[in-house]
């Protein structure tokens, strides 16, 4: 079974920096795309950015510029670098694999 586990969020203020990291146990020959996707309280789950295997990566308009995800060269991790933040970003964040695996979640939220 695939275990996907994330770490690194927290409280912050805005303007503020945040990297979280997502711990997978997913077979490098299985993986074909991560991605990061947040909720907020009241609001339907969305994708936040995605890294392909071949290293494409994609940004949902609200992120642009400002985060940016990112692997290591074996696949067992992924990060998602989050700068300038605003109280807009504040939301659980979720790791995914392949669209099917998702990890527990971890807040992250941004407030003065």
């Amino acid at each position: 079974q695939v275990q996907l586990v994330e770490s690194g969020g927290g409280l912050v203020q805005p303007g503020g920096s945040l990297r979280l990291s997502c711990a997978t146990s997913e077979s490098i020959f299985n993986i074909y795309i991560m991605g990061w996707y947040r909720q907020a309280p009241g609001k339907q789950r969305e994708l936040v950015a995605t890294i392909s295997k071949g290293g494409t990566t994609m940004y949902t308009d609200s992120v642009k510029g400002r985060f940016t995800i990112s692997r290591n060269n074996a696949w067992t991790t992924i990060y998602l670098q989050m700068n300038s933040l605003k109280p807009e970003d504040t939301a659980v964040y979720y790791c995914n694999s392949n669209y099917s695996h998702w990890g527990q979640g971890i807040q992250v939220t941004v407030s003065s």
